[in-house]
């Protein structure tokens, strides 16, 4: 098992430490709901140090990324970042990622922590144009700061004016007294915030200097249960529950972000063409319950005739909603909005309704 750099840390909180992705990891501290509601109406920082950074440099780095990745990353412009899938060659999806573009022929992937180095040996294996590939993940921290006082926290730590960082944009900068970070205007929440990348020397400094400079504002650590928990009530999908190596970025409703223009020669191009020319069987829909229930990963979808119609990736018991909601593969002709379903819960049908994704707003 691996740990990260803030394990100890971890451990000084009292956090719950779980097994993921091959890391020891905080699940909680204080509790999912609290931290869930932390982070949607104050701060919270999440240790995701587990997740993966690869570069990829070359003159040609451009040209392998617009055949490796689903988005148009030429579109891109310098500090700005793009929500990307891999297209795995037979339809499926080999992990879903995060383009940073840096400069010309200078790019950052940040990846799944349960795929680097899956991931990474894809990359290597579609490598025909001689780009440069580092997995930089053993070297790199990161910290999600997280939600809607998070601007005034990390404000009090750089003078990179953060206000300025626009969403999906990202600077470079100097935090808490260290050089070289990289600020992100990203994150799994919803809730606004940062994502910060910085050497593991520096693990330690940060997070103390983003705990004093939070005080004020309730600050606290926030485990990967609520990050669950805040990513689904935003409809935001996780790899290996929602998407896979067996699920298509169409049916997923990852349409917008797979291009088909002349100019990119995507793997898997006709193939996800012809998923979103003729329609797809199943789609990702989202669901609320209508009568008590929480559904779980796995659980089946039905019919009022009790014809099994989908089956549920993700669910859970919304702290905002306090209703329970889900995402699931729905077969077509039952996936419109506001469809009655059921789900199979301890083979009770429980009754829900197809919705619009996010659950909330953010």
């Amino acid at each position: 098992m691996i740990r990260t750099p803030f394990f100890d840390i971890h451990n000084r909180y009292n956090a719950k430490i779980v097994s993921f992705a091959g890391f020891e990891m905080p699940i909680e501290y204080t509790g999912i709901k609290d931290e869930h509601l932390t982070v949607r109406n104050a701060v919270g920082v999440f240790d995701v140090s587990h997740m993966g950074e690869i570069w990829v440099k070359g003159p040609h780095a451009l040209e392998f990324l617009q055949t490796v990745t689903s988005n148009d990353v030429s579109a891109l412009v310098e500090g700005q970042a793009q929500y990307a899938c891999f297209p795995n060659g037979q339809g499926g999806i080999v992990d879903d990622l995060l383009v940073y573009y840096f400069e010309p022929n200078s790019y950052l992937l940040v990846v799944n922590a349960s795929n680097i180095q899956k991931d990474y040996d894809w990359l290597v294996s579609q490598n025909t144009f001689g780009v440069e590939l580092e997995n930089a993940s053993p070297k790199l921290s990161q910290l999600a700061v997280q939600g809607p006082k998070a601007l005034q926290v990390l404000q009090k730590l750089t003078e990179v004016d953060l206000s300025s960082i626009g969403y999906y944009r990202f600077k470079v900068g100097r935090l808490a007294g260290i050089d070289g970070v990289i600020i992100s205007a990203t994150g799994y929440t919803g809730a606004g915030g940062f994502e910060l990348y910085f050497e593991n020397e520096f693990a330690e400094p940060i997070w103390e200097a983003i705990f004093e400079a939070g005080q004020s504002e309730g600050i606290k650590p926030i485990g990967l249960g609520a990050r669950d928990t805040l990513r689904l009530e935003m409809g935001y999908c996780l790899y290996g529950n929602d998407i896979d190596d067996t699920t298509s970025p169409i049916s997923a409703g990852l349409g917008w972000i797979t291009k088909f223009m002349p100019s990119k020669n995507l793997i898997d191009k006709e193939l996800l063409l012809k998923h979103k020319n003729e329609g797809v069987t199943q789609s990702l829909k989202g669901f609320v319950m209508i009568d008590r229930g929480i559904p779980r990963h796995g659980y089946e979808i039905v019919d009022a005739q009790s014809n099994v119609i989908g089956f549920v990736t993700s669910g859970t018991q919304s702290p905002v909603l306090d209703q329970g909601i889900g995402m699931g593969y729905i077969d077509v002709k039952h996936s419109a909005l506001d469809t009655e379903i059921y789900i199979l819960i301890r083979s009770k049908l429980v009754k829900a309704k197809v919705v619009k994704m996010p659950f909330i707003k953010g």
